[in-house]
């Protein structure tokens, strides 16, 4: 089920509790000849995604719009007809139910924060329609704020800063700013007036301060969260018309397949995204893509494929051209694909290998953040083949690399590392352990 964010929306603009809604409608339902007997929790369950049954969808829209003295629709309150998705692809109604998950998600409602991860076809559906008809003729609007050129500068400014912001705190640290600004700032102007080539860039730059949010979200480990605001990313891709910010979007859910052992769809997804933007996927992005699909490939045991994966990415790798690049594929620095290269080779048990590109990437300069995931990954390869003292070395940098940093990702990969240290039972392994330990005493 997908929490109803936009019947949370309506609820807080109306100044109404759960309870005081249940009332409502049992009130209104014994005025149609109905014994209703609703409380909060209910109203609780609702929200959550849970449809209510026979009238009462049509009691919600009439108690609510008698509050706020506007008829309201059962798509108005994300009731509308199950299993069609005309409303929540079509750009207006879009953006309403974007604007209400940042509303919810800034009120720390727990079933928005806590919401898994969809799979299977609700998964796809998102990137079929992003790479397939019909697209957006006209994403003009008429709204009281005119949007100008220099929101949309404000908008690029605030991605760029946020993305500064989580590579150097984290997820947990950036999410709460990011989603405040999304509330504040790009709510209004996505609701306002502008052209259809205003609108592009627009959509096009909110988009990227979506993408960033789930960024954030996915560190901090909403991953229901994480997904809807990447799905939310691709839909304003799409309004953009860059095809380019659509497949950066579409790696982001890869990374994030690859995460929670969706392998046949992370191969699946990179797959899209390279066949549908065709020449505006850049050699840097290319080269993401193609190392996180080798890595799937590698997961699943196709060794063939990850070689064939690593070849391509190793070959978009020597394309790249600084400048060249959009802003949003700036996080694939040199060595990035050579870490990730070497997670695959880990994976296919080629640890020689495996640790000369470790050693690569560990040895070419990069932000703190991706820094100590190379040396985790280096950390790792080295216990493997058995050299306790280096890899107390690097475990050593790692953990001071990660101080001040709040990301459940980098928790992740301390506790890792930590337990692999442990396995080794090597004496020179404590200093590290301890490190680490205290890394991980901080709450966050």
């Amino acid at each position: 089920m997908e929490p109803n964010t936009l019947l949370d929306s309506l609820l807080d603009e109306a100044g109404m509790s759960h309870a005081g809604l249940a009332v409502r409608i049992n009130e209104a339902g014994r005025a149609r000849g109905l014994a209703l007997r609703y409380e909060h929790t209910a109203v609780a369950r609702w929200l959550k995604g849970q449809r209510p049954r026979g009238q009462v969808p049509d009691l919600i829209c009439a108690v609510l719009g008698e509050r706020l003295h506007r008829t309201l629709t059962l798509d108005d309150v994300g009731l509308g007809t199950p299993g069609s998705r005309r409303h929540a692809t079509a750009l207006s109604g879009f953006v309403e139910r974007a604007t209400a998950l940042w509303h919810s998600d800034e009120q720390q409602r727990p079933h928005v924060i806590g919401a898994q991860a969809v799979t299977g076809t609700p998964a796809v559906i998102p990137v079929w329609e992003w790479e397939n008809p019909p697209e957006d003729s006209d994403v003009s609007r008429r709204g009281l704020t005119r949007v100008g050129q220099a929101d949309i500068e404000t908008l690029r400014a605030a991605r760029a800063h946020y993305e500064q912001m989580y590579r150097r705190a984290g997820g947990v640290a950036t999410r709460a700013r990011v989603v405040g600004f999304l509330n504040a700032e790009a709510a209004p102007l996505l609701r306002g007036g502008y052209s259809d080539a205003t609108g592009r860039q627009l959509h096009r730059a909110t988009g990227g301060l979506a993408a960033v949010a789930g960024i954030c979200a996915y560190d901090s480990d909403a991953h229901g969260l994480a997904q809807r605001y990447f799905h939310q990313a691709l839909r304003l891709a799409k309004a953009s018309g860059d095809r380019g910010l659509g497949a950066y979007v579409i790696a982001l859910l890869v990374n994030q397949s690859l995460y929670l052992k969706e392998y046949r769809q992370a191969v699946a997804f990179a797959e899209s995204a390279v066949r549908a933007a065709r020449a505006e996927v850049t050699p840097a992005l290319a080269a993401d893509l193609y190392a996180m699909q080798a890595k799937a490939y590698a997961r699943l045991g196709d060794g063939a494929g990850a070689l064939a994966c690593i070849r391509r990415a190793e070959a978009a790798a020597e394309r790249i051209r600084r400048g060249a690049e959009p802003d949003e594929t700036g996080y694939v620095q040199p060595g990035l694909v050579n870490v990730q290269v070497a997670e695959a080779l880990l994976s296919l048990g080629d640890l020689a290998a495996a640790r000369e590109h470790a050693t690569a990437a560990v040895g070419t300069p990069a932000h703190d953040r991706g820094r100590v995931h190379r040396l985790a990954m280096l950390t790792h390869i080295e216990l493997r083949q058995g050299d306790a003292d280096q890899a107390v070395a690097t475990a050593v940098e790692m953990a001071h690399r990660a101080r001040g940093m709040e990301s459940r990702r980098l928790r992740d990969r301390l506790r890792s590392v930590r337990e692999h240290l442990t396995e080794s039972r090597c004496a020179a392994t404590s200093e590290a352990a301890e490190l680490i330990d205290g890394a991980l005493r901080v709450p966050l």
